[in-house]
């Protein structure tokens, strides 16, 4: 009986690139370890399509490529190098951490993007420091691969993250600040709190907050509320409020909804009749999105006036929908004494998201809206 396995790796060598790329398929999903080495060998084939297909194999062969495409990664050939990191960043096989590590120092930015990936990946604390270092990178895919695989190795990246909270590039604090909001510790909340209100950079300031809305925890809803009241701050700490959800925040966005709660010295638009600040428009905006994802009932009717209102219009439609079918009657409410065709517009869409149609609720409904 013929073996297709060998006759498969024999068309690796094929004139014909289609018959190699269909070698190399074949031998994926047959999954056998002896097409590793040949497989390899086609990584350096000139046909891209037959590359690919070489490592879509490897790839599916798994944990039999590991060790020989650890070794790819010393190679000269930097294309080979390529292929090797991206097949280990996806397999992940913690007996290749030496040359990964090693890897993370390649003069080849796909190379150390995808080296960064796999110790990710495997979690392995070893890695903390070398991944560290990657927050200086000049390419900012590597970067932020190495801040993502650092808040993936965990609770053991954390000492070391806040540490380099301090450090005296802001790139190496904004991206640290990034791995501690992806790695979600409450740990780290006091830490980023010190970055949100002493950093001397606004951009690693107004990270902070968006980390702090994805770590969430009750006890950071006054800070951000206080963080409100700082004009490069503010859309970002609305956010975070809305993310943690918590109904403490209630009151404060619902003053940013309708423009009662202001920080001083906002600019005001030039060539725009409308009285709300330049800056407001984004705050308000972002306050509708906030209430809809802490869905207090409350806050209903602030939304519903607030469609009155051509800046904060639309978000505010989109975050009554947000409230399902509680929010009905008020929309109905509304349709009924409007005059103005663009909110009755917005209102009738709201509606129809919601699953309402003409003639479908009757008059107790409208009642309960008034």
């Amino acid at each position: 009986m013929a073996d297709t396995v060998l006759e498969q790796i024999a068309a690796l060598k094929d004139e014909d690139w289609g018959v190699r790329e269909d070698a190399a398929t074949a031998l994926g999903q047959a999954r056998d370890s002896r097409a590793v080495l040949p497989l390899v060998a086609v990584l350096k084939d000139p046909d891209r399509a037959v590359r690919q297909a070489a490592i879509t194999a490897l790839t599916a062969i798994g944990e039999a490529s590991v060790l020989t495409l650890g070794g790819c990664l010393k190679d000269s050939d930097l294309t080979l190098q390529e292929s090797a990191a991206s097949i280990l960043s996806t397999i992940a096989d913690c007996r290749v951490i030496a040359p990964l590590l090693d890897a993370l120092a390649s003069p080849d930015w796909i190379v150390r993007m995808d080296a960064a990936k796999a110790l990710g990946r495997i979690g392995d604390p070893q890695a903390v420091e070398p991944l560290l270092s990657l927050l200086q990178d000049k390419v900012k895919a590597v970067r932020e691969e190495a801040s993502t695989a650092l808040a993936r190795v965990g609770e053991a990246a954390l000492p070391s993250l806040v540490a380099s909270l301090t450090h005296g590039e802001w790139m190496v604090r904004l991206h640290t600040v990034e791995a501690l909001g992806k790695l979600k510790s409450a740990a780290a909340a006091d830490s980023l709190l010190s970055v949100v209100f002493n950093d001397r950079d606004s951009a690693v300031r107004v990270d902070a907050v968006h980390s702090l809305g994805e770590i969430g925890g009750a006890r950071t809803v006054e800070f951000l509320i206080t963080a409100m009241q700082d004009r490069e701050l503010r859309p970002a700490a609305i956010e975070a409020l809305g993310k943690i959800a918590d109904r403490r925040a209630v009151p404060a966005l619902v003053g940013v909804l309708t423009g009662a709660n202001r920080p001083p010295s906002t600019r005001p638009i030039h060539g725009c009749g409308d009285r709300y600040q330049e800056e407001e428009m984004v705050a308000m905006g972002a306050a509708a999105k906030a209430l809809a994802l802490i869905k207090d009932e409350t806050t209903m009717r602030p939304l519903v006036a607030a469609l009155q209102n051509t800046v904060v219009r639309e978000e505010a439609a989109a975050a009554l929908v947000a409230f399902g079918p509680p929010a009905i009657p008020l929309l109905l409410g509304a349709l009924g004494k409007e005059k103005d065709e663009n909110i009755v517009y917005h209102v009738k869409e709201s509606l129809r998201q919601l699953g309402w149609r003409p003639n479908r609720m009757d008059a107790r409904a409208m009642g309960r809206a008034r």
